[in-house]
C-alpha cells in the first residue's frame, strides 16, 4: 500500500504485525536511509539485523520469506535489510508475501525506480506491504532537515547556519549530515550536553585552502584519467591537504551527475538535463560535466556516492588509516570510469 510521510514514520516506530515489507524508493536515497534507520531504532541495538541484496534475491527467490519466518538464534528481535533491491528481486517478494508466516519485518532501500517497476506495483497494490517514495527536499524543507539532524546530536542550529550548511551540501541529505556530524564533534556536542553551533565553527570547518584546490582530481577521478589523477594526490600531498579534504568536492560532483543523469535518462536529452541544472554547472567546465554524465549511469554514479560517503567515514578513523582508504576508494573509482571511456 502506498503511505504518506506520517503513516511511514509511525510504522517504521513501531512496526505492525501485519506489514511485513517496507519499501523505500525515489530519488532522495538519503532521505530513504533516513527513514530505515527509524525501523532500526525501533528494532532496538540488540536486534539482529540480516543484510540481503537483489543479486542473492535473484539467486535463491526463497531466502527472503525464509529469513522473515525464521527466530533469532540468541531469542532477541530480527529484521531483514534488503539493499540495492530492483526487478531482479519480484519473485522473492512474491514469495514473501505469499509464505504463511513471517514474523520479522523486512525493509527494501531501493534509489529512483520508475512508475512502471513491478516491484513498485507489487508493493503498492499488496496491503501487506507499505511503500514510500522520497523526493528531493526543497530549500526550506531542506533546512528544517538540517535542523533535526543537528538536534539529535544535540546541537542547536541557527536558521542562517542551516541555511549555509544546506548550500554547501546542494541540499542533499547525506552531505548535510557530513557536515553537521563535523559541528558536532567540532563542538563536542551530544544529546546529554547540547551546544549552540556558531558560524566561527561552521569557518573553521569549511575553510578553502586555494593550495589544495580539488578541482583538477575530481575531474580526474570521475573522468577516469588514472595519470593526472596520481599527479594531483602527489600535489596534493606535496602542500599538506588531507585526503578527507577533497571528498566534500568530490560527493558534490557526484551527486550533481546523479542529478544531470537522472534527467538525463527522463528525458533522453543531455543538452537540456544539462541547461536545468543552472549554475550548479560552471561555465567553464560544461564539457568536463557533459563527458562525466556519459560515463556514469545511473547505478554506477550511486554506487560512486556510496563508497566516497564510505571513505568519508573511513577518513575520520584516524589520519593514517583514513587517508590509506580514501585513496583506494579514488583509485577504485577513477578505474572505473576508465573501463568506461
Amino acid at each position: 500500500m502506498k503511505a504518506n510521510r506520517g503513516q511511514i514514520e509511525k510504522a517504521l516506530d513501531a512496526p505492525p504485525a501485519d506489514v511485513r515489507f517496507f519499501l523505500l524508493y525515489g530519488p532522495d536515497e538519503a532521505g530513504s536511509m533516513a527513514l530505515a534507520k527509524r525501523l532500526e531504532r525501533a528494532m532496538g541495538p540488540e536486534a539482529e539485523r540480516i543484510d540481503l541484496d537483489g543479486a542473492t534475491l535473484r539467486d535463491d527467490p526463497a531466502r527472503l520469506a525464509d529469513e522473515a519466518a525464521s527466530f533469532s538464534m540468541f531469542g532477541d528481535k530480527r529484521w531483514i535489510r534488503v539493499n540495492g533491491m530492483g526487478e531482479e528481486s519480484v519473485p522473492a517478494l512474491h514469495a514473501l508475501l505469499e509464505a504463511e508466516a513471517a514474523g520479522n519485518p523486512v525493509i527494501a532501500v531501493a534509489g529512483a525506480l520508475k512508475a512502471t517497476s513491478k516491484l513498485v506495483k507489487l508493493a503498492l497494490d499488496h496491503k501487506q506491504t507499505l511503500a514510500f517514495i522520497s523526493y528531493q527536499p526543497d530549500a526550506r524543507e531542506a533546512e528544517q532537515i538540517a535542523v533535526a539532524i543537528a538536534r539529535e546530536g544535540g546541537l542547536r542550529l541557527p536558521t542562517e547556519l542551516a541555511r549555509r550548511i544546506v548550500d554547501l551540501a546542494n541540499g542533499d541529505r547525506a552531505l548535510m549530515s557530513g557536515e553537521i556530524e563535523k559541528l558536532i564533534l567540532y563542538l563536542d556536542a551530544a544529546p546529554d550536553r547540547p551546544q549552540e553551533a556558531t558560524a566561527e565553527a561552521l569557518d573553521a570547518l569549511s575553510a578553502d585552502n586555494p593550495e589544495s584546490d580539488a578541482a583538477p582530481l575530481v575531474n580526474a577521478v570521475l573522468g577516469g584519467d588514472l595519470r593526472a589523477m596520481h599527479k594531483e594526490l602527489g600535489r596534493l600531498a606535496e602542500v599538506g591537504a588531507a585526503m578527507a579534504s577533497v571528498l566534500r568536492p568530490l560527493l558534490t560532483r557526484a551527486m550533481l551527475l546523479a542529478h544531470i543523469r537522472a534527467d538525463f535518462d527522463r528525458s533522453g536529452r543531455l543538452e537540456a538535463a544539462m541547461e536545468a541544472a543552472g549554475k550548479a554547472v560552471f561555465w567553464k567546465e560544461k564539457g568536463v560535466v557533459t563527458r562525466q554524465v556519459r560515463l556514469w549511469d545511473a547505478s554506477g554514479i550511486a554506487r560512486v556516492i556510496q563508497r566516497l560517503a564510505q571513505a568519508e567515514r573511513a577518513s575520520r578513523s584516524g589520519r593514517g588509516l583514513g587517508d590509506l582508504m580514501v585513496r583506494h576508494e579514488l583509485l577504485t573509482i577513477a578505474r572505473q570510469a576508465a573501463r568506461e571511456r
